[in-house]
């Protein structure tokens, strides 16, 4: 079974960046679309970003030019880079998979998931 873990989320004041990093358990993570969603108190599990097996990306209109996201597949890791950090975006930020070419935009479209790191930035 394929195991994701996060890591790098923290407290940071608003302006701030923070790189967030996902390890993929599994010798096969260039089979897979990796994506970043978050989750804050009492709202909906939302898209942030993803990547396709080729390195194509895409990102939510609300991080578009604030986030990059990127993977090393000789590392088995995707990161998230988050600068100019807003109290908005606040909230657990969850890494995700699915074995397919393309990358996808909705929760359930992928099949592994990992147990998310929180994000808290103050104002």
């Amino acid at each position: 079974q394929v195991q994701l873990v996060e890591s790098g989320g923290g407290l940071v004041q608003a302006g701030g960046s923070l790189r967030l990093s996902c390890a993929a358990s599994t010798r096969a993570f260039n089979n897979y679309a990796m994506g970043w969603f978050r989750q804050a108190p009492g709202k909906e599990r939302e898209f942030v970003s993803a990547i396709s097996r080729s390195g194509s990306t895409n990102y939510a209109d609300s991080v578009k030019g604030r986030c990059t996201i990127s993977r090393d597949n000789a590392k088995n890791m995707v990161y998230l880079q988050m600068n100019s950090l807003k109290p908005e975006d606040t909230a657990v930020y969850y890494c995700a998979a699915r074995f397919t070419l393309q990358y996808y935009e909705l929760p359930y479209d992928y099949d592994l998931w990992g147990q998310g790191t929180q994000v808290t930035v103050s104002s």
